[in-house]
């Protein structure tokens, strides 16, 4: 198998996208040699802890709701394109994402990370929760199967915050300085939202290299 490394951030709609076209080259070559991990990246790393007022955050970044239509109009398109539902306009709080990457860090451990990482997605994107909520994360993770009263447990003392943080600054360290990035086999760096096309092309060339190595 070859690992598939995900640096992305559960808000970062690109992510949401490119994962999503990845799963459709995924579904095509069901024969694909990928074992996937997620790994942690906040866009907004100085996010207050609560998060804040959507509009807040809009205000701040694009110069307001104008400014912020303009932005994601290509992030719209190109999602409708990829079959997915984004409604921005139910979005009352941007989050802050840490405790969103420690339930991603746990569900790893449980087997369940990808689940996760699109539950996430969708919860945030298309349903308009607020994922930093600890009652949100522990119905996501009920949702997959996972401990929910645990996870309330765990979101409620500093469990593996520190490794987190020390994970991404490793990432920013590396040179990674935007979401997603896909990492195939620990050295070749697949950056940005890629179509279905080039990942069936990608998966295709790795089974002729370990067709051949046999």
């Amino acid at each position: 198998m070859v690992k598939l490394d995900i640096i992305s951030d559960p808000i970062c709609p690109w992510c949401y996208i490119g994962k999503t076209l990845l799963d459709a080259a995924l579904e095509q070559r069901p024969d694909h040699p990928f074992t996937i991990e997620w790994h942690p990246f906040q866009l907004n790393p100085d996010m207050p802890v609560e998060g804040m007022d959507r509009r807040a955050y809009l205000e701040a970044k694009f110069g307001g709701r104008e400014g912020a239509v303009r932005a994601y109009a290509p992030v719209l398109a190109r999602a409708t394109d990829a079959g997915l539902n984004l409604d921005f306009e139910a979005m009352e709080r941007t989050p802050n994402t840490l405790d969103a990457h420690r339930l991603l860090h746990w569900a790893g451990i449980e087997g369940a990370q990808d689940p996760v990482a699109m539950a996430l997605f969708a919860a945030y994107f298309e349903q308009g929760r607020d994922i930093g909520d600890a009652e949100v994360l522990a119905d996501i993770a009920d949702h997959v199967g996972m401990d929910a009263a645990i996870v309330q447990k765990l979101l409620a003392s500093d469990a593996d915050r520190d490794a987190i943080l020390a994970r991404e600054a490793q990432f920013r360290e590396m040179g990674i300085t935007s979401v997603p990035t896909f990492i195939v086999n620990g050295k070749h760096a697949v950056p940005g939202c890629q179509d279905t096309a080039l990942w069936v092309q990608v998966i295709e060339d790795i089974n002729a290299q370990i067709a051949a190595a046999e």
